[in-house]
């Protein structure tokens, strides 16, 4: 049941939204998500108001272990990219799935306030 959103659809919505032509929209995405990454790779914390942050940590080695067999093998450092949703975004979500699960949601559900 679950759904994939993919750069195709949303170039499509800001299409639809801005009224950019479709090859613009495309760019446009294209931009947003060069930057964002730019920023990342350098040490930068994208922070998008109301929406969330994301950010690239640094992880030390540590001990795991095999499950099938449980030896311990050594993980190595890494740097590991994490995304901290705004307390905003959450509320959306939480108010989203509790009207999904109400009966006749669909006809009655309001749009949550935008920032």
């Amino acid at each position: 049941m679950s759904e994939t959103i993919t750069r195709a659809q949303l170039a499509e919505a800001i299409y639809q939204e801005v009224g950019l032509s479709r090859n613009e929209s495309a760019d446009l995405l294209e931009l947003v998500l060069k930057e964002l990454t730019q920023a990342l790779l350098k040490g930068e914390t994208v922070k998008i108001s109301s929406f969330g942050s994301f950010s690239v940590r640094q992880k030390g080695q540590r001990v795991g272990r095999n499950p099938k067999t449980g030896d311990e093998v050594p993980i190595l450092p890494r740097k590991v990219l994490v995304f901290r949703p705004s307390q905003l975004l959450k509320a959306r979500i939480r108010q989203g799935f509790a009207e999904r699960r109400q009966p006749g949601a669909d006809s009655q559900a309001k749009p949550a306030a935008a920032s």
